[in-house]
């Protein structure tokens, strides 16, 4: 049974409405203390009130302290009366252990059957201490939207009974609510005072949010500018957007909001912490506050000692708290996949021969490098099968040997050995360029520009040409030595080709790892498969709603991964034109993507200021990272895939261990948002973008600015 809209006054909310507002608090009276504390490990406070698990010496009067407990349940006793759910009312009876013992164990299904009896003995329980209600917040609210009626049989009005928890308390009341916790907590050992100081931020967000969402905007107003500048600098892009939500339709177009209200903010807080903010909510009574924190708070307990402000500083800061510490627990194999035996044949100086004094040369040993695996399977990479993956084209064999070759001859880096850098300059692109990519090999760069147009150049003197026609492929000579060459149309050669297909601006680019394929995507919410043979567009791949950020091939080739504003990623197969996976998770834009080395997970990142990892098996989230204070914008494995490192626009490069699930260092040095980052091939220089390139070396940086 359900009220019609109209029949219902703002203030009072239907039947319906009042059952599912009695359920937190009727699950709260069954659940004890040790149930709500769990195992220790982390948990989700489940809904209890504070007076429920308030000490009797708290309130000592003619046993008052249940009343509340025993009128809310008088109230679902009647309701379920009048819906005729006479069956459930026993039920309820029995579970509650409201009666006495001996009552409850005598009432039988078929004396249940009329409840008339039961309601009464709880009722003249109820009514014998009415009287000692002043002192919760929820007697506040009651006195203030009237009297609890009492009728000829001395039962009180469903809805008066339960407008505390209609109305969440007065409104005029947050904010001593809010300025009693925040004395209490600066009142705290300072060991305690920097965990339970994590309270501030979500409550307040809630606390307003709430205000705004029951039409008290003037209350919500002085709440938001008494309080707001308290908050750490780090949340200022989140309270602009809530100063703009003054407004109960405001909430319903704002979706990082909503996320915020319907998901569980985390926090981490030492055992000691936490028993004193529930000693000090319960002996308060402050049921508004400790509302929010069963609802809308997930606070993970851990033994020992409490964190200092560097360490929760150094974790917090998105738009969801810190991560669990179970979804961090998943195990990765990070390690790199067997690479298939293929002979790398000797060079002409390393054959034998004879030197000036006629000795006979030695062959120099091959050097174990990054671009040669050991031939031994690492114990933490996954295994061979576990995703299909393309299998190696002679071309691939071809490419394969010519790094390890590059690897055999290549100086070890350091701070006494620095790379040398090239730069190449966009002339004339008029502020326009927006994405960036260049092949492994550096023959060919690829751009994606605002007026919608990829434009691909050849960093080599080897021009770029595209596939002759079908007319004129039939007259070649499929047999011959040099048909790689011959079905190549010269009269198409350029140092550039412009690629038109997108209908907005190019947001990123991705090469294939070999060099037949060319990623883009666009505000138009598509990405695009180009062909480097023919450089015309082969698929469209339509499945994101809105912009898409980034695109990026696996480094496989045939998968690739994009991310967009509609705040999941998708994972892609080149002969697919649906997506095979779809990571959703992230509560605001996914704005960079990244392979992992083995293909088999994918990093994202978003403007809710966290990376998260994600298995391309199942497409489960194995692992969240916590401490940007700003959007995430650039994300790199290194080369073994032990370590992520990511950078966003709070001008902080972050470094991950993906095994363990931690965060292992922090590099600084920039001064504003970094939008690049790429490790060198051994792993031992990161190169770091913005206005100015970094590199960090061994905990050593050198900066050229452009």
């Amino acid at each position: 049974m359900a009220a019609a809209p109209d029949e219902a006054s703002e203030s009072v909310k239907t039947e319906p409405e009042l059952l599912e507002d009695v359920k937190p608090e009727i699950q709260g009276c069954a659940d004890n203390e040790e149930a709500a504390l769990g195992n220790g490990n982390g948990v989700s406070p489940k809904p209890s009130s504070p007076q429920a698990a308030a000490p009797a010496a708290v309130t000592s009067q003619a046993g008052s302290s249940d009343v509340p407990d025993r009128q809310t349940l008088l109230a679902v006793l009647q309701f379920l009366k009048k819906s005729n759910l006479k069956e459930s009312a026993d039920i309820l009876l029995r579970e509650t252990g409201i009666l006495d013992g001996e009552d409850a164990h005598c009432l039988s299904p078929e004396q249940h059957s009329d409840t008339d009896g039961a309601e009464h003995s709880i009722l003249s329980r109820v009514t014998a201490g009415s009287a000692s209600l002043s002192s919760a917040p929820g007697a506040s609210a009651n006195s203030a939207h009237g009297k609890v009626s009492s009728g000829p049989q001395d039962q009180p009005d469903v809805s008066a009974v339960l407008s505390a928890y209609t109305q969440q308390g007065d409104p005029a009341l947050y904010e001593e609510y809010y300025s009693g916790l925040k004395r209490f907590i600066e009142s705290v050992l300072d060991c305690h005072r920097a965990e339970l100081s994590q309270l501030f931020y979500p409550l307040f967000v809630h606390m307003y949010l709430e205000l705004v969402y029951n039409q008290h905007e003037n209350e919500a107003k002085s709440f938001f500018d008494k309080f707001h500048g308290d908050q750490e600098c780090y949340y200022e892009d989140d309270l602009r957007i809530l100063a703009s939500l003054t407004k109960k339709e405001h909430m319903k177009g704002n979706e990082t909001m909503l996320d915020f209200r319907t998901s569980k903010f985390v926090l981490r807080i030492s055992r000691d912490s936490y028993q004193l903010l529930k000693r000090h909510l319960q002996e308060r009574q402050n049921n508004q506050i400790w509302s929010i924190v069963q609802e809308h708070l997930y606070i993970d307990i851990f033994d020992g000692m409490p964190r200092s402000k560097q360490q929760i500083d150094a974790m917090v800061g998105s738009l969801s708290g810190e991560a669990r510490r179970e979804a961090n627990k998943v195990k990765v194999f990070y390690g790199l996949l067997k690479e298939p035996e293929i002979e790398v044949p000797l060079d002409d100086e390393d054959e034998e021969g004879e030197n000036e004094e006629g000795k006979p040369k030695k062959k120099k040993p091959k050097k174990d490098s990054i671009g040669s695996k050991s031939k031994k399977q690492d114990p933490n990479a996954p295994p061979q099968n576990r995703i299909p993956l393309p299998e190696l084209k002679d071309s691939d064999k071809l490419d394969k040997i010519m790094i390890m070759k590059e690897a055999a001859k290549r100086v070890r880096l350091g701070p006494d050995c620095l790379p040398s850098i090239c730069f190449y300059t966009f002339l004339n692109a008029y502020q326009g360029l927006s994405a960036v990519d260049v092949t492994d090999d550096s023959s060919m760069i690829a751009g994606g520009f605002a007026d919608s147009t990829v434009r691909v150049w050849s960093l080599t003197p080897k021009k770029l040409r595209s596939v002759k026609g079908t007319s004129d492929l039939n007259l070649i000579d499929k047999e011959s030595d040099d048909v790689l060459e011959r079905i190549m149309d010269e009269k198409t050669a350029s140092e550039m080709k412009v690629l038109f297909g997108h209908s907005g601006p190019v947001y990123a680019t991705s090469f294939s790892p070999d060099r037949n394929y060319l990623l883009s995507c666009s505000e138009d919410g598509t990405v695009r498969l180009w062909s480097l043979q023919t450089f015309t567009c082969l698929v469209a791949y339509k499945g994101h709603n809105y912009p898409v950020w980034d695109a990026q091939f696996s480094p496989y080739g045939y998968y690739f991964i994009s991310g967009g504003h509609d705040r999941v990623a998708r994972l892609w197969a080149t002969d697919h034109y649906q997506p095979l996976r779809i990571f959703a998770g992230h509560l605001a834009d996914v704005i960079s993507t990244r392979f992992h080395p083995n293909s088999n997970y994918v990093a994202t990142g978003s403007t809710d200021r966290t990376v998260r990892m994600w298995d391309v098996l199942n497409g489960n989230c194995v692992r969240i990272f916590t401490g940007h204070k700003g959007p995430i914008h650039s994300l790199t494995f290194t080369p073994n895939g032990k370590f992520l490192a990511s950078g966003g626009t709070d001008a902080r490069v972050l470094l991950w261990d993906i095994g363990h699930g931690l965060m292992v260092g922090e590099l600084k040095g920039h001064t504003n948002s970094i939008y690049a980052l790429r490790f060198s091939r051994d792993g031992e220089i990161l190169a770091s973008g913005m206005l100015c390139v970094s590199m960090h070396i061994l905990g050593e940086s050198v900066k050229y600015c452009l």
